[in-house]
């Protein structure tokens, strides 16, 4: 009997993941461990194809431009024609709004369409979180060197430059001049490299410096109730860059503060429309009060999936799968028991160098009773992009602890150790 024709009571549930990169190949591996038929969409080129790790969990490949929507689309209708599908799910951020589109299309669960576009769009986020009342930084569209030039004036100096729909932190700065603001801008508008297949887009917002140490809130939503798992401790490289160079699973903020910081989200998630699913809320505290940097309807990265995990016992990825689904987490089994009080990671970087021979003192942290898994991304010899972004980064550590503050001495340490020798 044809797939099409049997109940979904008869057959495996069926998952498509569109695109998954980063966290995204988490829920291809906990789709198959759920024992689900797991078919993947993905370009199958440069940054958009499979890591090895991952091609063993897969059922089905459908080999799509997933950058192409309408392709995109003709081909996930095509298979779904043939083998029914239960949840198409996005593996990156940037599949949101063509997923979207397509569960909508096939009666599926998932995101209503007026997210789409503000959960991707930074300038519309802050809008409509303004409209609701809450703060978010001062801030205006720009995306010609005239526009640039009226923000500066608008919102003053220091101030803050980010393209409307990238990841990152790619060409974020701060820029504390005209000069500054005009040279960051031009040099976002001449980069030609890709992102996912993806161009640069000149869109940014110029917004006001927001002070203060930075956080993301980690959760879910699910039947209207809004889940903060983690109000996860951002450590960032030196300014005018905003480069994460560690993340800390659970933060020490006081009770009160936390509390405050989930009615934020909560009314964040309900201006941009995020009714179920993860998110990944980016926020600074000035004086203890939340401030909008960004929200996402996704699973964190940089590894932020697994040590919430670690800290908490509760799988986003799941919890995401279930969204889709439209189940409860656990349904999926998404809340375990915890492994750790308190996980973290350390980037490496290499400042000032464009390459390196090695890396004194790896050996020495890859044995630290406390580091669970080192890994390189750059290697010895290959030429590492400027601390600009992600992509400056060389190397990881991740590691557990007792407390946020011991978290906070091993990550300082795990620094230290690490030497580039050019």
């Amino acid at each position: 009997m044809p797939d099409s024709l049997r109940s979904t009571a008869e057959r495996r549930t069926r998952v498509l993941i569109v695109e998954p990169v980063s966290s995204g190949t988490r829920m291809v591996e906990d789709a198959y461990l759920l024992g689900f038929e797991v078919v993947v969409a993905s370009a199958g080129v440069d940054d958009r194809s499979l890591p090895s790790g991952v091609a063993g969990f897969v059922g089905t490949l459908l080999t799509v431009d997933t950058n192409d929507e309408q392709a995109l689309a003709d081909a996930v209708v095509a298979f779904h024609a043939e083998h029914p599908v239960d949840a198409v799910v996005p593996g990156q951020e940037f599949y949101i709004p063509a997923v979207t589109r397509l569960v909508h299309r096939l009666g599926l669960p998932g995101l209503p369409l007026e997210a789409i576009d503000p959960v991707r769009n930074k300038a519309l986020m802050r809008e409509r979180t303004a409209a609701a009342g809450l703060r978010v930084p001062r801030h205006v569209r720009a995306g010609t060197p005239e526009e640039i030039e009226r923000a500066a004036e608008t919102i003053g100096f220091p101030c803050v430059i980010k393209p409307v729909e990238s990841s990152g932190s790619i060409h974020v700065r701060r820029t504390d001049s005209a000069g500054e603001l005009r040279a960051a801008f031009e040099e976002l508008a001449a980069d030609r490299r890709l992102d996912l297949g993806f161009a640069m887009d000149p869109r940014v917002v110029v917004e006001e410096y927001v002070t203060g140490p930075e956080f993301s809130a980690d959760g879910y939503v699910h039947e209207g109730e809004v889940v903060v798992l983690s109000l996860t401790r951002k450590l960032l490289g030196p300014e005018p860059y905003f480069v994460e160079l560690g993340h800390i699973v659970p933060s020490d903020v006081p009770a009160d503060v936390l509390e405050r910081v989930t009615a934020y989200v909560r009314g964040v998630t309900e201006a941009v429309c995020i009714t179920s699913g993860p998110f990944h809320c980016e926020l600074r505290l000035p004086e203890d009060e939340p401030v909008l940097i960004e929200i996402a309807a996704r699973l964190p990265g940089d590894r932020i999936t697994e040590l919430v995990q670690l800290a908490t016992g509760t799988s986003m990825s799941r919890v995401m799968l279930a969204a889709y689904l439209g189940r409860t987490p656990q349904e999926l089994r998404a809340e375990g028991e915890r492994q750790t009080k308190c996980a973290g990671i350390r980037y490496f970087t290499a400042e000032g160098l464009t390459s390196y021979s090695e890396l004194k003192g790896w050996d020495e942290v890859a044995a630290r009773p406390e580091v669970t898994e080192t890994g390189l991304v750059i290697a010895a010899g290959e030429e590492i992009p400027p601390l600009h972004d992600f992509r400056g980064r060389i190397g990881y550590a991740l590691f557990s602890a007792d407390s946020p503050e011991q978290a906070r001495e091993i990550w300082q340490s795990l620094g230290e150790t690490v030497v580039p020798v050019p």
